[in-house]
């Protein structure tokens, strides 16, 4: 029999707009959040370069909005920024009294950093690891507050809906969502009056990735399974810089380097980003991406450099201790020597499709943060803009979801997880050759650039694997590497589908068979519906 919890709100996901959300929500209801590992293991404990905010004396907000606008590249939804950039520093104010501790200057002021795309310096950072000391003031008041239970190894199967009983409806609601135990290797039912998909990223869908293990777009899939509808799923965010090493998991070198003054220069040693962007290395993510892509592909080089040994040596440990640190685990002295970079998967522009308060197309499911698509970002991000994407509508659904809270009651029973018939799994092989198979097809035929041909290629081989990991996972008892894989398939088709029906090249979408934008057809989102 599977175990029944109930609660009044459902958090999926421990990263900071899980967290954020959780906090706001639980003076006023109970609330649980599930997450897949540890709770301090999140795309957002990942994150190094900061939460953009016009604060500064020489910045406005209106600048803040044309630098969001000029890297979306005319899919922002520019209501939805100005909510974003307006909202934002009273966030920022918030996670200070939360017990964040930012980077400060000598007078107390924050020191404020300037990123790729940005026309002022606005970054609010905590040296290189931002992520991690919000995630760590975050975590601390979580777990202080009596309302909140934070379940670790819990990972969400499927979010319960109408289907589960049989009930065919256009007008679907989300009831909670089958989480499996992971320690004990049991399924859950957790019913909910509201749930908040949290779940971060995608990263893994792909070879190479700046994104932890975790992040295998599993909210996304969930939701799509659901009958959600999901936008522009093809807008993939390529980070310019990944350390290069045999040994270094893609490890992110931060857009801030860039913006410190770091330079991009080939195995020659030649700076080449001025062929490429007026902006040279502070160019948006897109075009580095690119042209780090084509320098590679011209000279046959297994990557580029990016140089900061024209910088005092004192200043770059002072404000990039990890990634000095980092580097130097690996034999790199930054300081001293060029740090070998490749464009690695980042940050998925698309997600589940929601409005200005959070709320998707199904009743009752909210979605924030990486995993969502509120219309902020467009056909590209702009550096710095994700945790304050965040965080700023975390606060909005929490608001949004108090005011009607109280007239949510629980309707139904569901039944409870029906694994009958299955067998526990003995092809591992199997689980392992297929998530590799798909994230090589990804890497190779939906990276930086595309075309119809390799679209093409990816869809027919994607569209295998989906039907052989379907009826793999029917007849096989559930664990965590399976979900992962279905997801991760999931959503490669999903990315896949978007890319061919966008026929036009914008933001972090290009393809050599349609190489320029074209706003009369294609100026509007991408959405998919599975039903």
């Amino acid at each position: 029999m599977t175990q029944e919890v109930k609660t009044d709100v459902l958090v999926i996901g421990s990263g900071i707009g899980g967290l954020y959300f959780a906090i706001n929500m639980a003076d006023h209801a109970t609330v649980t959040i599930i997450t897949k590992k540890e709770s301090s293991t999140s795309n957002t404990n990942w994150a190094q370069g900061g939460i953009a905010a016009a604060i500064a004396g020489d910045d406005t907000p209106e600048l803040h909005i044309a630098d969001t606008l000029d890297a979306g590249a005319g899919l922002c939804n520019e209501a939805i920024v100005s909510i974003l950039v307006h909202e934002g520093p009273a966030h920022i104010r918030r996670l200070i009294e939360l017990g964040v501790e930012f980077t400060t200057n000598p007078d107390h002021t924050l020191n404020l950093g300037k990123e790729g795309g940005h026309s002022r310096n606005r970054i609010v950072h905590a040296k290189d690891l931002t992520g991690r000391e919000v995630e760590r003031a975050l975590l601390a008041r979580a777990n202080a507050h009596p309302n909140i239970t934070l379940l670790e190894h819990h990972y969400a199967l499927e979010l319960i809906t109408e289907h589960h009983l049989g009930i065919k409806t256009n007008d679907i609601t989300c009831y909670g969502a089958y989480v499996l135990d992971t320690l004990n290797h049991k399924p859950k039912k957790i019913l909910a009056k509201v749930t908040m998909v949290a779940s971060g990223g995608l990263g893994h869908v792909y070879l190479h990735t700046t994104n932890p293990e975790i992040a295998t777009g599993d909210g996304i899939a969930m939701a799509y399974r659901a009958g959600a509808e999901i936008a522009n799923m093809e807008f993939i965010q390529f980070h310019p810089t990944s350390l290069f090493h045999p040994k270094a998991k893609s490890f992110l070198i931060s857009e801030a380097v860039r913006g410190f003054g770091g330079i991009l220069r080939n195995k020659e040693g030649e700076a080449f980003m001025h062929r490429y962007d007026r902006r040279e290395n502070l160019a948006p993510r897109d075009i580095v991406a690119r042209a780090i892509d084509s320098e590679m592909k011209k000279n046959g080089d297994e990557c580029v450099f990016l140089d900061v040994t024209h910088i005092k040596a004192e200043k770059v440990r002072e404000h990039f201790p990890h990634i000095y640190e980092t580097c130097l685990g690996f034999g790199i002295d930054m300081t001293k020597e060029m740090i070998p970079v490749v464009p690695a998967a980042h940050y998925s522009c698309g997600g589940i499709r929601t409005d200005s308060w959070g709320r998707s197309t199904i009743n009752h499911l909210y979605a924030c943060g990486e995993t969502s698509c509120t219309g902020v970002h467009g056909a590209n991000r702009l550096a710095s803009n994700s945790l304050l994407e965040a965080l700023v509508f975390a606060w909005r659904s929490s608001e949004d979801i108090r005011a009607e809270l109280k007239s949510i009651h629980f309707k139904h029973e569901f039944p409870d997880w029906d694994d009958s018939g299955t067998t526990s799994p003995e092809e591992w092989i199997l689980v392992a050759h297929n998530k590799k198979e798909a994230q090589v097809i990804m890497n190779d035929y939906v990276g930086i650039v595309r075309s119809d041909l390799r679209l093409d290629r990816a869809r027919r081989r994607i569209d295998f694997l989906k039907e052989e990991t379907e009826a793999y996972y029917k007849k096989t008892k559930i664990t965590p590497q399976i979900i992962e894989l279905r997801n991760i398939i999931k959503v490669a088709s999903l990315i896949i589908q978007g890319a061919i029906k966008r026929r036009e090249s914008r933001g972090l979408h290009y393809t050599t068979d349609f190489p320029q934008k074209d706003d009369k057809h294609y100026l509007a989102d991408t959405v998919l519906r599975s039903f």
